[in-house]
């Protein structure tokens, strides 16, 4: 058997090779270091490591995510962790996006309906490096029980502009989506003169990195610097509770520009595919 599942006694070696992949494994640590091996939660993993001395992971979230960090796998490796997935209601992949590019087709993955196909760009930071805005006139809050409703119909038209979600389905998982939010305090709104213009929010986090994502602004006040005023000014927060890196993957061209205007440096590329949920693996 080319994969062998890990067990606690892996963690730390598993941690630490993570880590050195930064900028395409923030879901795997994450998801890692909040549901640990075995959980019952939809975003509990099952991990399975190369077994030959390679380091390599893949893995199967609860909830039907496929998940990989294995630059040295073959194509008889991707092949073998295909046959993990057999059987399973799978939701989408995740993962640097050459290894996905790889997996996909030698699963017999890439001829699934899908809802989303993105190859992004990644970019990272520095804190220490970032350029911050002129942010006169803004103030930056949290996002709280007040906001709920307009986050969740912003994030509505997210899902179905970004995340290809099917109208009907929209509102539901903007509503899942946004009570997360609120739960783990994760996203933050902003304000010009006391208006709500944007949100921005962190969807992964370790104690010295965040992963941004779920920025949104509405179609109408787009293009006057509100994004990376928002992202600016959460990383000063998250800065002074001790972060000193972030990461992200722009889904446009605009969005790369914001990120870049405030210090973001290209860096790898990442893949999200969500298959559409009707859908089911043989």
């Amino acid at each position: 058997m080319v994969w062998r599942e890990v067990t606690e006694r892996d963690l730390t070696w598993m941690e630490d090779f993570l880590r050195v992949h930064m900028q395409s494994s923030m879901f795997f640590l994450s998801n890692l270091r909040e549901y640990g091996l075995q959980g019952a939660e939809d975003r509990a993993m099952r991990i399975w490591a190369l077994e030959d001395g390679r380091k390599g992971l893949f893995a199967l979230s609860n909830g039907g995510m496929i998940l990989m960090q294995a630059p040295e796998a073959s194509e008889a490796d991707w092949r073998a962790a295909a046959e993990l997935c057999k059987g399973r209601a799978l939701i989408g992949c995740l993962g640097e996006g050459a290894q996905v590019a790889a997996f996909m087709p030698l699963a017999g993955l890439d001829q699934r309906k899908m809802s989303l196909n993105e190859r992004e760009p990644g970019y990272r930071l520095d804190l220490g490096q970032m350029r911050v805005p002129d942010c006169s006139g803004f103030t930056l809050t949290p996002l709280d029980a007040q906001y709920r409703d307009l986050a969740i119909a912003w994030r509505s038209v997210y899902h179905g502009e970004v995340l290809g979600t099917p109208a009907e389905a929209c509102e539901e998982a903007a509503t899942r989506d946004i009570d997360g939010c609120l739960e783990r305090d994760s996203h933050r709104m902003l304000l010009k003169d006391g208006v709500v213009v944007s949100m921005t929010g962190f969807n992964a986090t370790l104690p010295d990195t965040v992963q941004i994502g779920g920025v949104y602004t509405p179609p109408e006040l787009r293009g006057q610097g509100l994004a990376r005023r928002a992202v600016a000014l959460h990383l000063i927060e998250a800065r002074a509770k001790g972060v000193a890196h972030a990461i992200l993957f722009a889904a446009n061209e605009a969005a790369a520009r914001a990120y870049e205007a405030i210090g973001f440096e290209r860096n790898g590329t990442f893949s999200l595919m969500l298959f559409h949920a009707e859908e089911e693996t043989a």
